[in-house]
């Protein structure tokens, strides 16, 4: 049966079994007992929603962590018992690696599914994370010793060990030809040994957190403390990387920024995008660098306002272009910027304030790019920007064909025509979204706890007819 019989029936099923099981605009409050419809027409914005996970507490990867197999037919996400492989013909997930075992992601070449013989610190919040209500935190594993880098083959149903990881090192992706890992690390013996080097080595909830005049901290305001205490600390750090086939590491940027978000391109094998974390009006956040040669980093955007951010920045998937987040200045104008890699020519789209998202992203083909929303606490500020949605790309052109004599020189501007995807009014932003394109471009994948547990959904971009 195709994806779309299939969840058009299941819809169905669902409409007529009793009109009063449908899932309201808004529940009085989460339920964490609550088990979650398998679909539903979202009855805010007409879109159909689909739950993929079975299992309460179940999440999908990070926003720019590749989760899917170059064939499209598969898609990794974690749950309580190990790591699932997700159907996208029949919508079926099956269990491929049980137990307390920590999804990285998935090879662009082979669809080699990534993973650590430990429990570990993810890349952003975790769907599951200290802080959330009825969330159950997962331990962090500093000095706990050695823990195995795994891949398993989906085609074999096999798993291969392909290198240890000693205590401290982390890995956070893989290049384009599946040569090289690439990760941090804090170096040194000081506070930051072994740590996970994207923790901000906090201990107590971010709303626990006092301003310097002892005043009580939004959540948002408080994780902006504590990630400054983290910056402030200039930990020693070095971007590294291990050769899949001798194991041989080789350092490829050390500094006491903080550095984190690895990202190889997805189709150059020796470009790496990485960040210097901290709190974007602060530090410069989004550098490239080469790791086949001596090179040194490039800064991808200069700011040139006080207050101006950049940052949770992806690769398009042909390789060509990385996307940030931009505001100019932090919660007032917004956009989602592109930099072209080999040209250095910019893009820039303009959005609502309620269009904006704590991540943005972009489908396959580039036509189409995602926002997984906010809450009022966040940058943005958004009255009402609780909603996965669709941004369609507009250009904006020059005014009758007259051009400016630099205008090839100048950013080229655009802007997003949303449409609004999922009602999230229910959800806990202290757990964020992560909204990715399948391969196809039809759907888009997110967690969300709207129910009270923590769920991997998707939501058909078009309506059902």
């Amino acid at each position: 049966m195709k994806p779309t019989t299939w969840i058009a029936a299941a819809a169905l099923m669902w409409a007529t079994a009793a009109s009063a099981q449908q899932p309201p605009v808004l529940m009085a409050k989460p339920d964490a007992q609550a088990v979650p419809p398998k679909t539903w027409i979202d009855q805010t914005t007409g879109h159909r929603v689909v739950r993929i996970s079975d299992q309460p507490g179940s999440s999908s990867n990070y926003f720019n962590v590749n989760s899917y197999t170059p064939d499209g037919r598969w898609m990794a996400y974690s749950s309580p018992a190990g790591i699932m492989a997700l159907d996208l013909k029949t919508w079926r997930s099956k269990l491929i690696v049980p137990g307390r075992v920590s999804l990285q992601f998935v090879g662009h070449r082979t669809g080699t599914v990534y993973y650590l013989t430990a429990l570990e610190q993810t890349q952003g919040h975790d769907a599951n994370a200290a802080f959330v209500p009825g969330a159950k935190p997962r331990q962090p594993q500093a000095e706990r010793g050695p823990r195995a880098i795994m891949g398993y083959d989906i085609a074999s149903g096999k798993s291969r060990r392909i290198a240890d990881l000693q205590p401290g090192y982390s890995i956070a992706t893989i290049n384009a030809d599946e040569t090289l890992f690439a990760g941090a690390r804090n170096t040194g013996d000081g506070p930051g040994a072994g740590v996970n080097p994207g923790s901000v080595m906090a201990s107590r909830d971010p709303a626990a957190e006092l301003g310097p005049n002892g005043e009580k901290l939004t959540y948002a305001e408080g994780r902006e403390v504590q990630i400054n205490r983290r910056l402030m600390q200039r930990i020693p750090m070095e971007i590294f990387t291990i050769d899949i086939r001798t194991g041989a590491k080789k350092t490829i940027t050390a500094s006491t920024d903080w550095l984190n978000h690895l990202q190889f391109s997805p189709t150059d094998p020796n470009v790496l995008l990485y960040c210097h974390e901290g709190n974007w009006h602060v530090v410069d956040r989004l550098w490239l660098v080469r790791v086949d040669r001596p090179d040194t980093p490039r800064l991808l955007h200069t700011r040139t306002m006080n207050m101006e951010i950049a940052g949770h920045e992806w690769w398009s998937k042909d390789g060509k272009t990385v996307w940030y987040d931009l505001q100019t200045p932090r919660g007032e104008d917004f956009w989602v910027a592109g930099y072209e890699v080999a040209t250095g020519k910019r893009r820039w789209y303009h959005l609502d304030r309620n269009a904006w998202g704590v991540h943005f992203n972009s489908s396959p083909d580039g036509s189409l790019f995602a926002s997984d929303g906010g809450d009022p606490e966040m940058a943005a500020h958004a009255p009402d920007g609780k909603y996965i949605q669709l941004l369609r790309p507009r250009a904006i052109p020059d005014v009758a064909g007259i051009h400016a004599a630099n205008s090839a020189d100048l950013i080229t501007p655009g802007a997003f025509d949303a449409e609004r995807l999922v009602d999230l009014r229910n959800h806990d932003y202290r757990s964020e979204p992560n909204a990715s394109f399948t391969p196809d471009g039809k759907w888009l994948v997110f967690r969300s706890n709207m129910w009270g547990p923590g769920h991997v959904y998707a939501v058909e971009v078009a309506k059902p007819r």
